[in-house]
């Protein structure tokens, strides 16, 4: 079995559907997303009126990203020591768009004065090499990646 190939006889079934990032301000997170990002904000009007817990932004008809604040780590008892480890960080999260949509992130997120790292080439993903990736921080400090293989 290669790197970027499936077990064979084995077909994956399993989808992203969501992705919990901690934000100091989930409103002007949802803010970010959508003006420097391009992602719908989901749930922010409810989120807004104190009827819902965070809101979130989509990603894809698939997955979203869920904007929670840290004061939710406390609810977070789904298992034994959740609690503990909500909040933590992770390294970073990857963004795979068509070549167009990856260009104009790039502009938009320019246009919003946020710092990117150069471009790099052939980068190692979950579909071989990317043509081009860049990396961004979000308002929060959350990391993320663009790339795309077309």
């Amino acid at each position: 079995m290669t790197e970027n190939t499936a077990r064979p006889g084995r077909r994956n079934t399993a989808r992203l559907d969501h992705i919990v990032l901690w934000v100091r301000d989930p409103v002007a997170a949802a803010g970010f997303y959508e003006k420097a990002v391009g992602l719908e904000p989901v749930r922010l009007d409810e989120f807004s009126a104190g009827e819902v817990p965070f809101p979130s932004v989509r990603v894809n008809e698939e997955t979203i990203l869920d904007l929670m604040p840290p004061a939710m780590a406390e609810r977070m008892t789904m298992l034994p020591g959740a609690a503990e480890a909500s909040g933590h960080p992770v390294n970073h999260v990857c963004l795979s768009l068509p070549a167009d949509d990856f260009a104009a992130l790039r502009d938009r997120l320019g246009e919003q004065s946020v710092p990117m790292t150069d471009l790099s080439h052939d980068s190692f993903g979950a579909r071989g090499p990317a043509r081009r990736s860049f990396y961004f921080r979000d308002p929060d400090g959350n990391v993320f990646e663009a790339r795309h293989y077309d």
